[in-house]
């Protein structure tokens, strides 16, 4: 009997390009398009810190020699890009009987079921590349059991710093802790330009913020009174910063659930830089990949022993990277 998943269109570069035209239905990050796509080569990568110096040029008289400019100091750091298999299968229970006379061929009624397990694969591996993404952002990278993959502060000889929120005190300066966040994040780009500070917040510094009697009088005359018929937990501007409330979290292997971002706690980062963050995507460790740029999903089918069933793998190598970690600031909701 023909083994219908033989179809040219269960191939590798068929299955690859269907999970990855699927739609992406986690991942706030992936929104804000704050960790652009970098396809590299290779499985490994460099990153290069340059640390060159600006300064005032003095006047000199006509005809006399220019300064000569200093040469910065360069860094090279090597990190290895994580490489995430997922595997399923479709077993020949799941498309007998499945066809209506009349209704759908096989082909279609057969592509209808490895489309559901593609998406449910693919929405597993978005949430993984969420909670990546969120580390770095925070400057930790955790692996789904809570485990360091990369500690960006430590790989480039830095240490977090934190600002204070006092939002337990209602007499407390709010306007000053966002002005002491600006100038925070702009001392630490040493010159480069942003576009603005956004902050992901924990529910309870969220909801500790708005509350507070400073930005909850502000808003309550803002725009006579549109926070008290809209819903602003996608994000408000108070005093130049956004703060959002994020509530992102995920179950591991054990059935633990992990918040992306720790209770009373939120996160700031810039935007609009020139390149602090980047995702890097290597290629699959199949034959057809070998010196190919990679991508950010691969789908791969085989017949199971015995013609019992399809077996479907599906793996992504993603590394989210902030190359400034210096720029990456935690917020708490206690001074």
């Amino acid at each position: 009997m023909q083994n219908p998943f033989d179809n040219p269109g269960f191939a590798m570069a068929s299955l690859t390009a269907a999970i990855n035209i699927l739609p992406n239905r986690y991942g706030r990050l992936e929104q804000l398009n704050l960790f652009p796509a970098k396809p590299v080569r290779t499985r490994q990568i460099i990153v290069e810190e340059y640390a060159g110096k600006l300064n005032l040029l003095p006047t000199r008289p006509i005809g006399s020699p220019g300064t000569v400019g200093e040469r910065g100091t360069r860094k090279l750091r090597s990190f290895v890009i994580p490489h995430i298999p997922h595997d399923d299968v479709v077993l020949p229970e799941e498309v007998q009987g499945i066809r209506a006379f009349g209704s759908e061929t096989e082909m279609e009624a057969i592509s209808g079921v490895m489309a559901r397990h593609l998406e449910t694969m693919r929405n597993k591996h978005a949430i993984t590349l969420e909670h990546l993404r969120m580390g770095a952002l925070k400057g930790q990278i955790l692996d789904a059991d809570g485990s360091t993959i990369y500690d960006l502060f430590g790989e480039f000889g830095l240490s977090q710093e934190t600002v204070g929120f006092d939002l337990a005190n209602a007499n407390s300066d709010i306007k000053g802790h966002c002005y002491d966040l600006l100038t925070a994040i702009e001392d630490k780009l040493q010159g480069e330009f942003m576009t603005g500070v956004h902050v992901l917040c924990s529910p309870e510094f969220f909801r500790a913020l708005t509350t507070h009697k400073e930005v909850k009088t502000a808003y309550t005359n803002w725009q006579q009174g549109i926070m008290l018929i809209s819903d602003v937990r996608s994000g408000f501007t108070y005093t130049g910063v956004t703060f959002e409330e994020y509530r992102g979290q995920a179950s591991d292997g054990n059935g633990t659930v992990r918040k992306f971002i720790a209770p009373g706690e939120a996160h700031a980062f810039p935007l609009g830089t020139v390149d602090t963050f980047g995702t890097y995507f290597a290629p699959a460790d199949f034959n057809e990949t070998v010196n190919t740029l990679g991508q950010s999903l691969y789908a791969k089918q085989e017949p199971r022993k015995f013609e019992r069933g399809t077996d479907l793998h599906t793996q992504s190598n993603p590394l989210p990277m902030c190359h400034r970690p210096g720029v990456l600031l935690k917020l708490t909701a206690a001074a």
